[in-house]
This record gives C-alpha cells, structure tokens and sequence, in this order.
C-alpha cells in the first residue's frame, strides 16, 4: 500500500486534517461493524449451518490517489469470516520496486504482480490515511459460492501460485478480482456486462483519468497505438476499479428463492476522499496543439528564411531545429523499440513513427554540420532530409482517412505537422540561398561569414 507523503500545511488544509482526523475515527467504527450480522448469526444455535454461511464477501474499491500508477484507482475482495474473526483483503496489485531486474522488466513490458491477503480493516485506514476514497459492496453470493471464493483466494495467494503476468488493461488488479467474481457466478457477471457497450475505448479512459497531467497525457499519447481505440464492451471496461465498482450494479443473481436479485446487496461509503471529482468527459487538446505547433513552425519558416542574409537568424533556426530534430528522433527511436524490442502489446503498430521519426537524428547531424562554414554540401541533405520528414507527417494525416489506420493521435499530428513543415520550409528557403552565396563567393575569393 502507497506510503502518505507529508506536506506543508496551510490554515485551511489543517482544518480539513482535523475533519479528515474525525472522519477516520468514523471510518473505524464502520469497518468494526461490517459483517456484524454474521457474527450474530454465528453465536446462534445453528446445527444444520450451511458451509460458507460463516463468510459475507465484499468488494472494495479505492479511489485515485497521487501517483501516476494510483491515478486508476484500486480494489480487492475482503473476506470476513465470523466463525474465526478473520478479516483478509485479497489484493491482487502488489509489486516491488527493489524487485531484481524491476526497471528491466518495466521497460520490456514483463511485471510481475502478485496476491497477498492483507488484514482488511488495517487496509481501509490505509487508504483513508492516504486521502482515497473508499467504498465497500456486500456481493450477494450464496454460501456455497462464498465457500468457493474463500478457497480459491487461499489457493491462489499461496506462494507457488499467487503471481502474474501483469498488463494494464487486459489482465491487472481489476481484471483479477472481475473474474474471481464472475468464476463463482459461473460467468453470469460476463454474461451481462459483455452484452452491452460502455462508450468508451481504453484510450478515452486513460486520457480522462491523466488529463490534469500534460506530461503524462502526451506521453501516453505518443506511445499507445490503435489498439487501444476499439470499443469496450462493460465487461473491457472493468479493467478501471471504479467501472467494476458501477458495473456490478447492473447485475443480477438468483436467490434462495429462486428469483432475481441484485448482485450487491449492500453498499456503503466507508471514507470520501477531500479530492475533485474525476472528469467524466474526454479532454479535446487538438486545438491547442495545433496552435502552439504552428506557432513553432512559423517561427523556424521564418527564422529560416531570413538565415542567408542575418547570422541571428541562422542561429535561432538551427537552435530550434536541432533541439525538434533530438527531441522526435530520439521519441522515434523509442517508439521503435517498444514496436521491435518489447512486450507492450499497445505500442505496436505506433502511427506516430510518421511524426516522431529516427530519421530526424540524421536531420540532427546535418543541421549542424549546414551550420558551420565549411557546410555547404550539407546543405542540399539537409533540404531533402527536412523535406521527407515533412511529407512523412503529411502522409500520417492524409493517411488517417484508410481503414485501420485510424489511431487517435490528432493532438500529436496537430501540433508535429507544421513544426515539420515549418522547419522543411525554412530549411528550404534559407540553406538554398545560403549554398548560392557560397558558391558565388567562392569564386571571387570571398570569405564567408
């Protein structure tokens, strides 16, 4: 569980601590009240008990905290057995970072995660402590089913058994404490939600959830590829704590009587994090990406263009062009390796090589070499190089029109398109007539400036 970092306090942020104080001490009376009733239920005469009455089995949902990897929020499933007074959380996102090999295995996209059954109560005021917020659902299993779920969790956090491979979307913390539901519903919770579409994709999803965060946002932008772009279906969509948490509400289960009932039977808020509510749509930043990148594409067509004539000027376009030429070499070479070199599944295929290209590393050497007195034959390179990028990134956007290739990427396009037109543009312009002045003067014995 994620350590609470500690901050300096104004008067307001203080007063809500001490509410925050009272509202834990609320929290732990209610976690000391949950499955109260079975244990009621226990102390009574019940010779013909049926196995698994002893247990009531919830689902609790933690909402977003901090840090990048907590801003998808998390859950388990909390056993309670009155027979014995266990109260086990089975979470099923743990990992080390002090883990051999961990950066290595991070960056080829092989984590490993593991089960851990953790005490429960101890686990709430964790998260409470942290500022997340909490809830609880009591599932309405029969006890068999109960019985079943409390076997299978113990199985599976034994130590030969208990760790996964573990993806973002397809098979994480949610996804794991999803199936362990539906396997004891006998795929009753698939059957339901796989029948009806969410509206969204795992990109809409990710790009809500992140959007208070540009670095992060255009980050996953430029990495994740189509594949995350397909609809989900509620059941995909489960992958986000706080979707299975909504989902499960649709549900509906047979009693002992034979007829529907909600899945959750109850439902409780344990601890409202003091935190802005999540964003419900999907931010649109095509505009202003295409804004500041045409913004910088006008500033190197015409620091460029004014480059033959005005040695400031040929400094500040190979200045800027030469940190666009590292900076979208240097992310296309990334965003080849993940391709080539990795198991993230959601980089391959990335249509932003078109935008974001190792080829501008060449661009790189060529700028500079243009730039020195001595580089007038690298001038022509430089020309056709900046030009095939150009149309490179042309053809990423003319592209988006056939089908499957189709990647949601118009932030990227929008701002990358006229920085590549603009730096060919200027290129175009102020090296050509560079080269001219050189050769003319060349010939009268002029020294170049």
């Amino acid at each position: 569980m994620p350590g609470v970092k500690q901050r300096g306090r104004t008067g307001a942020q203080a007063h809500r601590g001490r509410g925050r104080v009272r509202t834990l001490a609320a929290v732990v009376v209610g976690v000391l009240t949950l499955g109260a009733p079975a244990a009621v239920a226990a102390q009574q005469p019940a010779a013909a008990a049926e196995p698994g009455s002893e247990l009531t089995i919830y689902l609790v949902t933690m909402g977003p905290g901090d840090a990048v990897w907590e801003r998808f929020g998390h859950n388990a499933l909390w056993v309670c057995d009155a027979a014995t007074g266990q109260d086990l959380a089975y979470n099923y996102g743990m990992f080390d970072f002090d883990e051999p090999g961990y950066l290595r295995n991070f960056i080829r996209g092989r984590l490993n995660y593991w089960v851990q059954p953790v005490d429960a109560r101890a686990m709430v005021q964790a998260y409470a402590a942290a500022n997340r917020s909490v809830w609880v659902q009591e599932l309405n299993l029969t006890p068999a089913q109960r019985l079943e779920m409390k076997r299978f969790l113990e199985w599976n956090s034994l130590p030969e058994n208990r760790t996964y491979r573990y993806d973002y979307y397809r098979d994480n913390c949610s996804t794991r404490v999803r199936d362990v539901i539906d396997m004891v519903l006998g795929g009753r919770l698939r059957q339901v939600l796989d029948a009806e579409a969410s509206g969204m994709t795992y990109r809409a999803h990710t790009r809500r959830l992140v959007a208070d965060d540009l670095p992060v946002f255009y980050g996953l932008e430029v990495a994740m590829t189509g594949a995350i772009d397909a609809p989900l279906s509620l059941w995909a969509e489960s992958f986000l704590p706080m979707e299975l948490m909504e989902n499960v509400r649709r549900v509906t289960v047979t009693d002992a009587a034979g007829g529907e009932a909600p899945l959750v039977k109850a439902e409780t808020l344990l601890f409202e994090a003091a935190r802005p509510a999540l964003p419900e749509g999907v931010p649109d930043r095509v505009p202003a990406s295409l804004a500041v990148g045409t913004l910088l594409g006008a500033a190197l067509a015409l620091s460029g263009r004014a480059a033959a004539r005005r040695r400031g000027a040929r400094a500040v376009f190979v200045s800027l062009a030469s940190v666009w030429a590292l900076v979208t070499g240097a992310l296309g070479t990334l965003l080849a390796f993940l391709w080539a070199g990795t198991d993230h599944w959601v980089t391959y295929g990335n249509e932003n090589l078109l935008q974001a290209n190792p080829l501008s590393l060449a661009l790189l050497v060529l700028l500079l070499l243009a730039a020195t007195r001595h580089g007038a034959r690298a001038a022509n390179a430089l020309r056709w190089t900046a030009a095939a990028l150009a149309l490179l990134s042309i053809a990423g956007f003319v592209l988006q029109a056939l089908p499957g290739l189709d990647q949601v990427n118009g932030e990227i396009i929008a701002f990358a398109l006229p920085v590549h037109v603009g730096l060919a543009t200027g290129a175009a312009l102020g090296f050509a007539r560079r080269e001219q002045r050189v050769e003319i003067m060349t010939r009268h014995h002029v020294t170049v400036p």
